[in-house]
């Protein structure tokens, strides 16, 4: 029994109830209130169960959730209302142009009166300054085979006789589509284009033989553009030219 209260055992016991405060002060005590392990594999409203009432946890949007209130996925019964609205702003309600755009919009859903002079107008561009440097390349993409041996023509003969033009193309002032039809398959419609031009002619000695290098020109001109509805090729080309001076 003495040996109980030996030296070195009263030594060992003090150590060792030491180091149980020492952890129990360090580790605390368990309460009842703290959280729950994290695990990243549980769905967000299981960790901690308080996911949800959290300031700073924004909950994102998925599927089935209700669409916003005036949004209704463009569905195809509200695309077909709304073309045959924008039409009705292009073209007077019961006019001849304005049937004419109904019946392309009855064969190519896509088409939009808006974007179309958008791109006509970039087309115009295009074909004015490729026809100014004389690129046939660049011209064969954007004109019927007629409009192209036209264009083609004009430049050989011009190059037969030696002449260049000089043309800076300023900016359109105004776009509007004036006639349309629908022959067959085939959409057509026709845009009035005002335009301002630098152009210059010069002959083989460099002395101008027509237009101003240094004049802003107004230009009015009609084109005609069409594409084939029964096939994919969504481009149109243009197909007639008409200048209105």
């Amino acid at each position: 029994m003495n040996e109980i209260f030996d030296p070195l055992n009263l030594l060992l016991l003090g150590l060792a109830v030491f180091i149980l405060f020492r952890l129990r002060s360090v580790l605390g005590k368990r309460t009842g209130e703290e959280r729950p392990p994290f695990d990243p594999y549980s769905k967000p409203e299981q960790q901690n169960g308080q996911a949800n009432g959290q300031d700073n946890v924004i909950p994102l949007p998925h599927q089935g959730q209700q669409s916003p209130e005036g949004y209704d996925d463009m569905a195809p019964a509200r695309q077909e209302e709304d073309g045959e609205v924008v039409i009705d702003k292009v073209a007077p309600a019961g006019s001849a142009l304005n049937n004419a755009l109904k019946q392309i919009l009855s064969v190519d859903r896509s088409f939009e009166p808006e974007p179309f002079i958008q791109g006509a107008k970039a087309a115009y561009e295009m074909i004015v300054m490729a026809f100014a440097d004389g690129d046939k390349k660049a011209l064969k993409n954007l004109l019927s085979r007629d409009v192209f041996e036209g264009f083609s023509a004009a430049i050989d003969d011009r190059e037969k006789r030696g002449e260049t033009i000089e043309s800076t193309f300023v900016g359109i002032d105004k776009a509007e589509i004036v006639e349309a039809a629908l022959k067959d398959t085939t959409a057509q419609v026709t845009v009035r284009i005002h335009s301002q031009l630098i152009s210059a002619t010069r002959d083989k000695g460099g002395e101008v033989v027509d237009g101003d290098p240094a004049k802003v020109t107004e230009v009015i001109d009609i084109w005609t553009f069409a594409r084939d509805t029964a096939t994919r090729d969504p481009n149109w080309k243009l197909v007639a030219t008409e200048s209105a001076e």
